[in-house]
């Protein structure tokens, strides 16, 4: 007997399951004096809302961006005769460089806009005040950079919408006392060639160690690891991409003709300030670092013990009146009078109408949030109260098999996907070939999610 347990135990030394384990104890050993041991990931086994991590979703768009980015920087060139044409030649010719860079370009704005609703999901369940100040001022620094790291991302093509952009941005910084002329030498330099090294060095290098500095003191201890999610932002991305391709622009002469330019969805607001000529200083620093401060004190102001944004109509009116602000000036960044006789008079806008329309917005959102609270308590739902957790339940109205037959039908609909996005890259069909692709994350990440929701509890 004890012989037959000895050449058990030498079998099981010899099969792979057992070095695999030997090799998983070996890197969790190395690890453990690292500090990636001290995140604590949980990978759901159930459904569970992405609302609470969806500043790990955020995360995951820049690492996708970091791959994206380092791949691209094969190819592209930081120069002045070289910037656009490096550009095209990846549009153009370098294989699967038109994919990579869309998934770039769609992962930036997957990021900036999954960080605002990071923030405001934080803002309204009152989350913030779970944890210490120091992880909401981060996370309020991290959005603010991730706006500027993109935009110095789309200026380095230097098309004609980027020079705009930087032309914008070295007045807005002349425009700032006493330091203005500094500012404009140390960030842009001397002339384009000095813009397109900074900004490059300012994309690849700076702004990101940056980021991953605020990432380390930003993370809480405890992560979320959902795979189903991870894959359905994956897929979202490549699939927006398929369908809006991102443009290469216009390359930039001083022939080129500007015509009617506008930024990025996430700088429309600031263009819109910029468009009521008011002083630019006023209209592009002011205006911002106020909307952007204000946020970055709610953890201070907002200091009592309830949490839900049903108890705190204030601070709920407020953060939706925010919100109603970025819709409105986003609106008017993108208005283009193309009636006007005059460019000038095409991109003006009156400041009457413009402020006008703010205060009626925040007033409505003001009233509305109160009388909708106050209707709520009178109804015995305006304080939320902790109850007990619902467990969810499985899928009921399916039998085993039936959900058997729609996961292998899932599967074969995902080899069918497969082809027919290899059939699309090799007849130089990159747009389809995304959205095929996108498609590809989208079901795996439905696949698991009906898997895991029909198991029995």
């Amino acid at each position: 007997m004890e012989t037959q347990t000895i050449q058990a135990e030498k079998k099981e030394k010899i099969g792979i399951g057992y070095l695999i384990k030997k090799l998983y104890h070996y890197i969790v050993d190395g690890l453990d004096r690292t500090g990636i041991l001290s995140y604590k990931f949980t990978v759901p086994k159930r459904f569970v809302s992405p609302l609470p991590f969806l500043g790990f979703l955020t995360f995951i768009c820049f690492l996708i961006l970091g791959i994206s980015g380092a791949l691209l920087l094969f190819f592209y060139t930081p120069t002045l005769s070289g910037a656009w044409t490096s550009v095209a030649l990846i549009n153009n010719t370098i294989p699967f460089g038109i994919i990579i860079r869309n998934i770039h370009y769609h992962a930036s704005n997957a990021m900036i806009f999954l960080a605002l609703a990071h923030l405001y999901y934080n803002y309204f369940s009152g989350r913030f005040k779970i944890r210490n100040e120091i992880i909401w001022v981060t996370g309020v620094i991290f959005g603010t950079i991730t706006v500027l790291e993109a935009f110095t991302g789309y200026d380095i093509i230097v098309n004609t919408r980027a020079v705009l952009a930087v032309s914008i941005g070295v007045s807005l910084n002349y425009s700032a006392p006493m330091i203005g002329t500094q500012l404009v030498h140390t960030i842009f330099g001397r002339g384009f060639p000095d813009f397109i090294l900074r900004f490059y060095a300012l994309h690849i290098f700076i702004l990101p160690i940056l980021m991953v500095v605020l990432c380390l003191i930003h993370f809480p201890k405890y992560l979320t690891f959902d795979l189903p999610f991870v894959s359905a932002v994956s897929g979202a991305i490549l699939v927006v991409g398929g369908m809006y391709p991102v443009s290469l622009g216009i390359q930039y002469t001083p022939q080129a003709n500007v015509g009617y330019t506008l930024p990025e969805w996430y700088l429309t607001s600031l263009y819109a300030f910029l468009r009521t000529f008011m002083p630019k200083f006023v209209a592009g620093i002011l205006l911002p670092t106020l909307f952007i401060l204000m946020f970055m004190v709610i953890p201070f102001v907002d200091t009592n013990k309830k949490y839900s944004w049903k108890d705190r109509p204030f601070f709920t009116a407020l953060g939706i009146a925010s919100i109603g602000q970025i819709l409105i000036t986003t609106y008017w960044g993108f208005f283009i009078n193309e009636t006007a006789p005059t460019p000038t008079q095409a991109l003006f806008i009156d400041p009457v109408q413009l402020f006008g329309a703010m205060i009626l917005v925040a007033i409505l959102c003001f009233v509305g949030t109160y009388i909708y609270l106050r209707r709520l308590a009178s109804q015995g739902g305006g304080i939320a109260r902790r109850g007990k957790k619902v467990a969810q339940q499985p899928i009921t109205f399916l039998t085993t098999k039936w959900i058997t037959v729609i996961l292998v039908a899932m599967i074969i609909f995902q080899v069918y996907l497969n082809f027919i996005g290899l059939e699309a890259y090799f007849h130089s069909f990159p747009n389809l070939t995304m959205f095929d692709l996108g498609c590809v994350f989208l079901l795996f990440a439905a696949m698991v999610h009906i898997y895991r929701y029909s198991k029995p509890l």
